[in-house]
């Protein structure tokens, strides 16, 4: 076996990666960013590495890779599936592995805090490749922080050459991160970018797409042919603001986008349909009847009435945004917007609805990601070709 160093042109969909104690620590939000927030849930979910694949071009019939993962546990709540690693070849899927080794984080959910406790790196194998050069991709957990810690093949391995696709640069919340999907190819994002043929950068950040400037400068300073955004559950669910304040909030978020970007696609989505806060303010609270009953569930505690003082729920949000980027776009021809309900809306939650409340499952996030690509990528579409 040839033990392969792990570089940055091997890794992609990740902004940063850190030299750790054990190897390469993937981060999708870069050093400066996470300085400016103390907040352990961003720093959490920004290290899961949805969206970053190891991608190399090799004849190689077997593969290892050796990671050290962190699994959260939950006291009280139904243990997590191990993360998995998807593996494709040629674009198409090839194999699955997860590990059940790997460092453990503690949350207690009642007091916020959380103990770390170390554990020992684990090997994920994919043998039987076919003896043929070809692109080799191994998809990391998206909801699982993973260390890279040695990559080796039976053969040589090479960069796979830029194959001239668009890069799809994504900011959004937890829906985007990925949760509940089961695989990080089947994120609803991993699924229109493979359907739309673009290389995927996804920034989704569970519970943290709170209009941060820091996001915004990110945003900005990543190179990128489409830019999407999809606003407005976590200001929700978190509680954050008020409708004074968001307004004005999103207008300064695509200033921030637009500086590094002018000319660039960019769609402004607003949240899919999640009836507890259509007409319900946050902030969104751990169903404890449901957790009572073995399962994670969500519930609003928020008081629709509180709208008339301005406390934001998705109807408020989605008629904000429509608003902002109607206004926008009369002298910005490339923006773009999208509402949420046409991804995901009552029929779909009729026939697919959302388990714990909040977040779509696996067959939710396919239909979610084939509805984007038909939007978004097919002719006229914001991010097809033609595309201004």
């Amino acid at each position: 076996m040839y033990t392969i160093p792990l570089t940055a042109d091997l890794v992609r969909g990740a902004l940063e990666l850190e030299r750790t104690a054990h190897g390469l620590l993937p981060h999708r939000l870069p050093a400066r960013a996470r300085a400016q927030c103390t907040d352990p849930q961003l720093a959490l979910v920004e290290s899961q590495p949805a969206g970053v694949r190891v991608v190399f071009r090799t004849r190689a019939t077997a593969v290892e890779l050796d990671a050290l993962p962190t699994k959260r546990v939950y006291p009280g709540v139904p243990p997590r599936p191990d993360g998995v690693y998807e593996l494709l070849v040629d674009g198409r899927p090839a194999g699955s592995a997860s590990l059940t080794e790997g460092s453990t984080l503690t949350i207690d959910l009642a007091t916020g805090s959380a103990e770390h406790r170390a554990g020992p790196v684990g090997t994920v194998r994919f043998t039987g490749l076919p003896d043929t050069v070809k692109d080799v991709e191994i998809w990391l957990p998206h909801n699982e922080t993973t260390e890279l810690v040695a990559l080796r093949a039976d053969a040589p391995v090479e960069p796979v050459p830029d194959r001239g696709r668009r890069v799809w640069l994504h900011h959004g919340s937890s829906v985007s991160h990925g949760s509940d999907a089961a695989t990080p190819t089947t994120t609803w994002l991993a699924l229109a970018a493979s359907l739309g043929g673009v290389e995927l950068i996804n920034l989704g950040l569970g519970g943290s797409a709170l209009l941060d400037p820091f996001t915004a400068r990110a945003l900005r300073d990543t190179p990128a042919d489409l830019i999407s955004v999809k606003l407005g559950l976590n200001l929700v669910n978190t509680d954050l603001m008020r409708l004074r304040a968001f307004g004005p909030a999103v207008h300064g978020f695509l200033d921030t986008v637009r500086e590094g970007h002018p000319d660039v696609p960019l769609l402004v989505v607003s949240p899919v349909l999640c009836p507890m806060h259509e007409d319900t303010p946050g902030p969104t609270a751990m169903d404890l009847t449901a957790l009572g009953e073995g399962r994670v569930g969500y519930r609003a505690t928020g008081d629709p009435a509180e709208r008339a003082a301005g406390k934001l729920t998705l109807g408020v949000v989605r008629e904000e945004l429509a608003r902002i980027v109607r206004e926008r776009a009369a002298g910005d021809p490339a923006l773009h917007h999208l509402d949420g309900r046409e991804l995901y809306g009552e029929a779909d939650f009729a026939e697919l609805p959302l388990p714990d409340g909040l977040h779509p499952d696996t067959a939710g996030h396919r239909r979610i990601g084939e509805r984007f690509a038909a939007l978004a990528f097919a002719d006229g579409g914001p991010f097809s070709d033609g595309a201004a």
